[in-house]
């Protein structure tokens, strides 16, 4: 089975490779760890009248941090057992995910999910919902736990009758 790891720099990556660490896969699961670095939308906007050269070391910066967190995640599942590739690109996520899940024949496409609502999902979008909806094979979207929530005590709403 070859499982494409999609991978950012949010909690929900962690949760990914936790998740895949402690599954049962099928012996020979070969597992690509691919994590896109888009520097347009985290930019700052100081830098949007900035010299090319600021711009430049923005993108290197993220570069050298993706690239250390893949090959901390890719040393984890090593660990673990599994035959494991990596690869850092730049560009739009949603596009890079689904071209390199296409390219290498991806059995299936594991990927973590911000749980994103109203104007973040609005202006941000979903990379795992439009993944989901694009890719030619099986997505799977792990999911941060969260915190249980605290039941409020309902109140007693019997009537009674004297």
């Amino acid at each position: 089975m070859k499982l494409l790891l999609a991978l950012d720099d949010s909690p929900c990556s962690e949760a990914v490779v936790q998740f895949v660490t402690t599954q049962m896969m099928p012996a020979g699961t070969e597992v690509r760890i691919l994590r896109v670095v888009n520097v347009f939308p985290t930019l700052p906007l100081c830098y949007a009248y900035s010299p090319a050269r600021g711009l430049e070391k923005l993108e290197r910066n993220q570069l050298q941090q993706a690239e250390a967190s893949v090959a901390h995640a890719a040393d984890r599942l090593r660990a673990a057992g599994f035959e494991v590739s990596a690869l850092v690109q730049v560009g739009e996520p949603r596009d890079r995910i689904l071209d390199e899940a296409a390219a290498w024949k991806a059995d299936v496409i594991m990927m973590g999910s911000h749980g994103r609502k109203g104007a973040d999902r609005f202006f941000l979008g979903s990379v795992s919902e439009a993944v989901a909806r694009h890719a030619t094979c099986s997505v799977q979207i792990v999911r941060v736990p969260s915190a249980p929530r605290s039941r409020v005590a309902e109140p007693d709403l019997t009537v009674t009758r004297t």
